[in-house]
């Protein structure tokens, strides 16, 4: 068995293991140790519209699903995570949205100390480079490039002065001061080309000669001394191997895999363990609990104008001419983000922020994600903080075997509440009188289905995730029964081990997850060198 030693054992080299790795190798002091299971990289991951070719491509993604519920009428729900270096960062939608200010102070007032607004906003700034926005919010010469997209034409005129009509105000950021409103997407994108962790962090990190960065690495195990952890054991092509860590191993592989790695290793909820053949190593209640996702129903409108949508402009000709201006300029369809264009909104008063998210695919797609043959639009809505809670537990001693995923959705009266309410108000925006002059039929749900019953019936049919799993580690206080992590995200009970990703997360951002990821990369490297000191 091959065996090494280092400073730091990064397990996972995702939106947050590789921001953590970059920071904690930067001073050329330590030496450090960065695992990945997944491969090194694909080809279509750094085209933006490649994620379309990535979210069901086993050699990118790891291609997981929930157990079948009652509350998805007994589907599987995909649950993709990225299988590269960058993690989810290489295969996501490229959506940059912080969260709203108030998600971190709410984890401040539930006893997180360190983790209010005002003291992750100086991580988001370092993280990141932008070019528009204020000062006092924005950072201008971090590794990740955030820019601003470069698309508009007739259907973003009529959506935007339907936002007018229907109330929504214009927001110029959606990350800076305020998250009201509506705007065009922000994006991890620079010059036609998608900025993963893997691009922004760890390329330019890779020629330091105390990072060593192991793919297609599987981690097996966390190795202890007592209440100590000194190391990790995970295997390359079969070939098991050992690497110790002389100062701290911090867990980074995401919301599925963090909780499954502390399991395997016998750390979460005894009887469950036992019943596996997982020798207990240590209690701990909460891991694998407190998973939370955004589900989001997929409505669809036809447009009746000819030429507004990707649906005529991408197919035939159209593809080819697309691919020319992708190539001589970085836009169009080839350089696209998820959803070009994203409003905020609450859906009743006395809400303090907004509570759902919605929005606008400039298509419609197939069930195999291909552009449809008929020309429309995809409107995306959920609730922003749901409040359902489930759960992601191991199934098998096997490391190579795939967790069980219950995400347990509209349990909660505010979420079914909030996603009806999403509904309604993306009704309302789509059939404003702006759009009369392109839009047709609404396809889906379709308007016949009016009432709350039938719009949740639909929502449970067929509503999907928008890929966002959090909380399945999260850090809490003392008095916190199911709190996995400390706020300095040490695993309660052990020593030298932490975990830092979507999984410490103890509520939902208001948004796209892969920013505050990264923020938490960040911040958890600077909370270990500090307590190294």
């Amino acid at each position: 068995m091959d065996s090494q030693s280092f400073d730091y054992i990064v397990v996972g080299a995702g939106s947050a293991g590789s921001a953590l790795a970059y920071r904690l190798s930067e001073s050329g002091r330590n030496k450090v140790l960065l695992l990945e299971a997944g491969r090194p990289s694909h080809p279509w991951s750094r085209i933006p519209i490649g994620f379309a070719r990535l979210i069901e491509n086993p050699k990118a993604n790891w291609l997981y699903s929930s157990e079948p519920e009652a509350n998805t009428d007994g589907r599987r729900i995909p649950v993709p995570r990225g299988k590269l270096l960058g993690g989810s960062s290489s295969i996501n939608g490229m959506v940059f949205v912080r969260g709203n200010a108030a998600d971190f102070d709410h984890w401040s007032q539930l006893g997180n100390r360190g983790w209010s607004y005002r003291d992750v906003l100086p991580f988001f700034k370092q993280m990141e480079s932008y070019d528009g926005g204020d000062d006092e919010f924005r950072g201008r010469a971090g590794p990740l490039k955030v820019s601003d997209l470069k698309e508009g034409g007739p259907l973003y005129d009529c959506l935007m002065r339907a936002a007018d009509e229907v109330g929504m105000k214009r927001n110029p950021d959606y990350n800076g001061a305020d998250q009201d409103g509506i705007a065009m997407t922000q994006a991890t994108i620079r010059s036609g080309r998608r900025m993963s962790t893997a691009h922004c962090y760890l390329e330019p990190a890779r020629s330091r000669a105390n990072l060593k960065i192991e793919t297609e690495a599987l981690s097996e195990r966390l190795l202890f001394e007592g209440t100590r952890c000194v190391g990790v054991a995970y295997s390359i092509g079969g070939q098991k191997r050992e690497a110790r860590a002389g100062a701290e191993v911090v867990v980074c592989a995401g919301a599925i895999n963090s909780p499954q790695l502390l399991e395997l290793s016998g750390i979460g909820q005894g009887a469950r363990l036992s019943g596996l053949g997982i020798e207990v190593h240590h209690e701990l209640a909460g891991v694998g609990e407190n998973l939370r996702d955004h589900y989001a129903p997929r409505m669809r409108w036809a447009i009746t104008q000819p030429g507004v949508t990707y649906n005529d402009r991408g197919r035939g000709i159209g593809a080819v001419g697309q691919a020319l201006k992708y190539a001589f300029t970085g836009t169009g369809m080839l350089g696209l983000p998820a959803s070009p264009i994203r409003t905020y909104v609450r859906t009743r008063e006395g809400l303090d922020s907004p509570d759902v998210g919605i929005s606008v695919i400039p298509f419609m797609a197939t069930a195999d994600y291909k552009l449809d043959r008929n020309r429309g639009i995809t409107v995306i809505t959920h609730p922003l903080r749901p409040e359902s809670l489930g759960s992601i537990h191991v199934a098998s001693a096997d490391a190579g075997r795939p967790p069980a995923i219950n995400f347990n959705f509209l349990d909660s009266e505010i979420d079914r509440a909030a996603t009806v309410g999403g509904m309604r108000m993306a009704r309302d925006w789509i059939n404003a009188k702006a759009m009369d002059g392109i839009r047709g039929a609404e396809i889906a749900p379709g308007q016949a289905l009016e009432s709350d019953d039938e719009l949740l019936d639909y929502v449970r049919r067929t509503a999907e995730t928008t890929y966002h799993p959090v909380g399945t580690c999260k850090m809490g206080p003392d008095g916190d029964a199911m709190a996995v992590l400390d706020d300095r995200l040490r695993v309660r009970g052990l020593q030298g081990l932490r975990v830092a990703d979507a999984s410490i997360m103890p509520t939902l951002t208001s948004g796209n997850t892969n920013a505050p990821s990264i923020m938490i990369g960040e911040k958890a490297a600077a909370m270990v060198l500090e307590d190294a000191a």
